[in-house]
């Protein structure tokens, strides 16, 4: 049920140790355990059937579906030849509403959400594909105070609620404490920090970060 912050700069490898985790990459070397065994992750759908499921940046909606038929994308309920729109219309209304999340009306485009509903139903739809794992990359990028708090509190649900263990990638310090267990900072592929939030701070981290910049400018690399 731990939740993890994964900070870093740019091209630290954050997006590619996600990218390993979903089995979208294939790891040089190491072992990757899920409850205690060993897996060797040969792809995406392989790894989602172990219970690891991805919210990307992009977050993989289609802007001309509506709330419901993007809920079930790729998994759509049907009945006989055809899709079963009422059943996902009721599934669609009662995941959100045990998430806490309110949408106008699951038959709108969800090209006309904001970005916080969007990221909403994007997590919301991980997450009951019966995700033991849960991986955000970015899930506050680009986004207003507003709907950034939307999502943060639908991560303190899951955590409290659900117990589902999460991997955060997050860029700004401050929202790490907002809802995080534990931070790692990943520098040049190796994690060079990793305390519980408890025992961190922002200035620290901060500190970290611009004592190594000076490092680099001093040596010139």
């Amino acid at each position: 049920g731990e939740v993890l912050g994964l900070i870093g700069d740019n091209g630290a490898g954050k997006s590619t140790l996600l990218k390993t985790i979903t089995g979208f990459h294939r790891p040089d070397g190491g072992r990757i355990l899920i409850e205690g065994d060993e897996v060797n992750l040969r792809s995406v759908s392989q790894a989602r059937s172990l219970g690891i499921e991805t919210v990307y940046q992009d977050l993989a909606l289609v802007n001309e579906l509506s709330v419901f038929h993007n809920m079930f994308l790729n998994s759509e309920m049907t009945l006989g030849p055809f899709l079963n729109n009422r059943k996902m219309k009721e599934k669609t209304t009662q995941y959100l509403a045990d998430m806490g999340v309110n949408i106008p009306s699951i038959d709108t485009e969800v090209a006309r959400l904001s970005g916080g509903q969007r990221q909403a139903i994007a997590v919301a739809r991980a997450v009951y594909s019966d995700a033991k794992m849960l991986l955000l990359d970015e899930p506050l990028a680009a986004m207003g105070a507003k709907e950034g708090a939307l999502i943060l509190d639908l991560i303190q649900r899951l955590k409290d609620e659900r117990g589902i263990p999460m991997i955060l990638i997050v860029h700004n310090y401050a929202q790490v404490f907002d809802v995080c267990d534990r931070i790692n900072l990943l520098r040049n592929g190796r994690i060079e920090y990793d305390k519980p939030v408890a025992e961190s701070s922002v200035e620290e981290l901060t500190e970290l970060v611009v004592s190594e910049y000076r490092k680099a400018r001093e040596t010139g690399n």
